[in-house]
This record gives C-alpha cells, sequence and structure tokens, in this order.
C-alpha cells in the first residue's frame, strides 16, 4: 500500500453481498470498517412496529437522513484520525434509493394494490419530491468525489435474501444496482466490478487494491458470516416483537398517506 490514505467504497444494491464483503476486507487487511446503524437498526427505534412497505415518503424520508448523518459521522471520525477505512456502501445509497422511489413508487415491496393507490396520491408530490432529490444529490456527490478514493462494485449475482425485511422488489433492486454504478463513473471514478463467491471477491479485492493481509480470507470470513448472522437474528428479532397488525383504521391511514 502507498503511503494515501484509502477511503473504500464497496458498492452495489441490497442482497449484492456488500456487508458479508465489507466485514470480511475489515477482518483480513485490519483497515477499519465504516460500522454506521444499518435502515432496519434505525427504523427500530425512530419508528418501532412499523415495516419498510408501510412507511410513507416523510418516515422514509427521515430514515434515510438519519443513515445518512450516521455514515458522515463515522466517516468523519476515522479521517479525522487520518486512518484508511473501508465503507459499506456509500453516501450514495440513499440518495438513489430515494430517486428510484421518486420513479416506481415509494413501496415497491408492498401489495399491488397498495402501491395503485400510493402512485395516485404521491402524483403532486412527487414532482416536489424530485426537485428534493436532485438537491440532495448535489450535496451527496460532492462529498463522495472529495472522500472516497476507491470504488468496489459488487454486481448482482446472488438472490434476495427472504428474511422478510427487505423493502424493496427486483425491479427496483436493478434499478438501484445500475444507477449506482453509474453515479460512480458520472463522478469519473475509476469502478473496479468483482464477482464470484465471497471468497474469491475478498482475494481480489486485496490484489486488485494491493491491501495488507493479515489473516486468512478462510478466517475472515467465517468471522465475519458469525458476527452479521448474531446482528442481523438480534434486529430482526426485535423487528418481529415490536410488530403489531395493523387495525382496519391503522390501514386505511398507511394507505391514505404518501
Amino acid at each position: 500500500m502507498n503511503n494515501e490514505k484509502k477511503h473504500i467504497v464497496i458498492s452495489g444494491t441490497y442482497s449484492s453481498g456488500k456487508t458479508t464483503t465489507t466485514k470480511a476486507l475489515s477482518i483480513a487487511t485490519g483497515i477499519p470498517m465504516i460500522n454506521a446503524l444499518s435502515a432496519r437498526e434505525i427504523l427500530t427505534f425512530l419508528y418501532p412496529g412499523l415495516r419498510f412497505q408501510d412507511m410513507n415518503m416523510t418516515e422514509l424520508l427521515a430514515l434515510g437522513l438519519y443513515r445518512f448523518k450516521e455514515r458522515i459521522k463515522a466517516e468523519e471520525s476515522l479521517i479525522t484520525k487520518q486512518s484508511d477505512f473501508i465503507s459499506d456502501g456509500s453516501v450514495l445509497n440513499e440518495w438513489i434509493y430515494g430517486t428510484i422511489r421518486t420513479k416506481i413508487g415509494i413501496n415497491p415491496g408492498a401489495s399491488w394494490y397498495q402501491q395503485f393507490i400510493k402512485f395516485f396520491l404521491g402524483i403532486n408530490a412527487n414532482k416536489f419530491m424530485k426537485k428534493y432529490f436532485k438537491g440532495y444529490g448535489t450535496v451527496v456527490n460532492k462529498y463522495a468525489k472529495d472522500t472516497y478514493t476507491d470504488i468496489i462494485h459488487l454486481p448482482i449475482e446472488f438472490k434476495m435474501d427472504p428474511d422478510g425485511h427487505r423493502p424493496v422488489s427486483e425491479k427496483y433492486r436493478k434499478m438501484s444496482d445500475k444507477e449506482i454504478f453509474m453515479a460512480y463513473k458520472n463522478l469519473n471514478f475509476p469502478v473496479h466490478i468483482i464477482g464470484g463467491t465471497q471468497k474469491e471477491r475478498v482475494n481480489k479485492i486485496i490484489k486488485q487494491l494491493d491491501l495488507p493481509q493479515v489473516i486468512s480470507t478462510e478466517q475472515a470470513l467465517d468471522e465475519a458470516n458469525d458476527k452479521i448472522k448474531k446482528s442481523c437474528e438480534m434486529v430482526s428479532q426485535k423487528i418481529i416483537n415490536q410488530y403489531h397488525k395493523p387495525t382496519f383504521i391503522e390501514k386505511i391511514k398507511i394507505l391514505s398517506h404518501f
């Protein structure tokens, strides 16, 4: 590795293997991982009991902005310490996820009739949301350009995790994957597309970016998978415990708010 600090982004969309790759790469190389709260973790205390597919645009914006704040705080902490870091996604993710919702609907993981109703409710509001995300994009693109040094993009090679907590559809996933990739290209980043098994991905990234290796890739993946499994089980259980089946009145309220 040269003396320039590396601020590496592991890019990709939902269920592309970002978190596993990022955590394993961090363990294998000894480079700190940006450990910002996930959207599911934020959901449990910002809107306890609510499902992603039932959230309105105000709630989704709050969730995305909170995660943006958490990511910036974590990254700036390591930048201040003049440290390398590896980030699971980047500030561009929440921005792009929001822009895709203005194109195909705010609740792509919801039932068809809920999406149909929300589409008509959001016709006027959507015009403002597109302007909002244009301004939001100016901020995050400037930050990304000034902050990150290396972009590793993970293509969609795995099926979407069937844990029941993914707030998206396959159409949404494919669109966001393309938009995320193009966002980095538009910023003139050299984007390295790395595919294969998790082991192959970690090894390829280490070689591509000339990173140090302090423990074997196999051991790093074992540790990463164990930590991720425990964390996911804890958060999933918390979401299940908080959730209650909405009453008829609550269902009407969910359907009637864009």
